[in-house]
């Protein structure tokens, strides 16, 4: 991880769970991590924690609406003033509603596709050109993707979700392709998790605490820092080592 000291990685959705830990751990291996959320005031308080435990990085947090084209614009704008660009971008927001295909509510489908996809895939776009307008050709782009953009889990409630985490799988390889043609050694990477312990669960089981137990109890879920290991791991493979995609998930999960 030498290699990335001192360089800049954006973390999108860093406020809570997966994408603080992720934070967290580029700051400690010495990154300067711009961290995203609506909620800045948790990425404050992450910022002072790292700063409390001598890392070597830094956290700057930046409020941000990834439903909002503006809002993501003029992030990757003041990137570029304070911090140059991005050479790192991972794209870890995701959320989900319980809104199925017979009788979903078309604003859950839409905020899902908003956040899980459009969102993603203007990251990405913005982060390739900060890359490329500074001749950067050993940058990474990491989608956070999931055990659903590769199979279907017979759950209603996340039908829709499972199809937006579909497109991130397709995303990630029709980016992978798009960069070879563009004859650079920017690299892409799928990262696919099972059950994960974090807030996910009960913000898409909302009102019903039970569900979310059982989720959690019925086998030892993975940890958000299982996941942001997985992140440094990829980082940290050789130049010329294309790590394409990474599917985890608990032992006992069945699917």
């Amino acid at each position: 991880m030498d290699r990335w000291r001192g360089r800049v990685a954006l973390v999108t959705g860093a406020s809570a769970g997966i994408g603080a830990a992720i934070s967290k751990e580029l700051v400690r291996v010495g990154m300067k991590v711009v961290g995203c959320a609506r909620n800045v005031e948790k990425i404050q308080k992450l910022a002072a924690e790292c700063r409390a435990a001598g890392y070597s990085g830094e956290l700057v947090p930046v409020k941000c609406d990834l439903t909002s084209v503006e809002d993501i614009e003029s992030m990757f704008s003041t990137i570029k003033a304070q911090h140059g660009g991005v050479d790192v971008c991972v794209n870890n927001a995701g959320l989900a509603h319980p809104e199925p295909l017979l009788s979903g509510k078309t604003n859950g489908w839409k905020n899902m596709l908003d956040v899980n996809v459009l969102a993603l895939s203007i990251c990405t776009r913005e982060a390739y050109q900060s890359m490329k307008e500074r001749n950067i050709d050993d940058g990474h782009i990491i989608n956070l993707n999931s055990i659903c953009g590769h199979t279907v889990i017979p759950s209603s409630e996340i039908h829709f979700y499972t199809a937006s985490k579909y497109a991130v799988t397709a995303l990630t390889e029709g980016l992978r392709q798009e960069l070879g043609e563009a004859n650079t050694h920017i690299r892409a990477t799928c990262i696919s998790p099972g059950v994960v312990e974090t807030e996910f669960a009960p913000r898409l089981f909302n009102g019903n605490p039970e569900k979310v137990s059982a989720l959690y109890s019925s086998y030892k879920p993975l940890e958000a820092k299982d996941v942001a290991d997985a992140v440094v791991y990829v980082l940290s493979a050789p130049p010329h080592v294309q790590i394409g995609d990474i599917q985890m998930r608990p032992v006992e999960q069945p699917m």
